[in-house]
């Protein structure tokens, strides 16, 4: 990203780390807890006033699944009694309030241990997993993250298409493909 944090690109106004914690919280099913890493002194300003929880994984560099455990385990230690988990990353602009209703709608309504979105003939994150699967999450290594274990569980995960997931914003590539794909929807 050319020494930018790709959490403090802007859609529609917002930086992502803002839109989707906006977002998490917008469901106001439970503790929202925010993982950073590197540029933790530049993207926290984003956080200012909001009702989460932030922790430093000082293992960004490690790969996914640091953050992933760095996330579950403060989670843990604010609330002992949650059901399950939802995963988001911030790199998914197009992540909106009624996806993750309707994930927890699947969750109740399926009586399956995960829910896990579909795109590019794949499933990943945004992804809910229930607490049953919190230990596996906690073992993981390097660059495995979510998608592993629903991968590895794919006999109790609930389908959810969401075929905008596939924006994922990882390169300086990827975020001009994005700004030119929605220049071209607003003219």
């Amino acid at each position: 990203m050319g020494g930018e944090p790709k959490q403090l690109l802007t859609y529609k106004g917002q930086s992502l780390i803002r839109r989707i914690t906006d977002t998490a919280l917008a469901l106001q099913k439970g503790p929202v807890v925010v993982v950073l890493g590197a540029n933790r002194e530049r993207i926290v300003p984003e956080l200012a006033g909001l009702p989460v929880t932030i922790v430093d994984n000082a293992a960004w560099q490690t790969g996914m699944a640091s953050s992933l455990k760095t996330g579950l385990a403060a989670l843990y230690l604010t609330n002992k009694s949650i059901k399950a988990v939802m995963v988001l990353l911030t790199d998914q602009p197009l992540v909106s309030v009624g996806l993750l209703q309707y994930m927890l709608e699947r969750y109740t309504a399926e009586n399956k241990g995960i829910v896990a979105c579909r795109y590019d003939d794949q499933l990943g994150v945004p992804a809910l997993f229930d607490r049953r699967y919190i230990e596996q999450m906690l073992k993981l290594e390097g660059d495995k993250g979510a998608k592993w274990v629903i991968i590895k569980h794919r006999q109790d995960c609930v389908e959810v298409p969401f075929e905008a997931g596939a924006i994922d914003l990882d390169s300086k590539r990827d975020v001009e493909l994005f700004s030119l794909a929605q220049s071209g929807l607003t003219q």
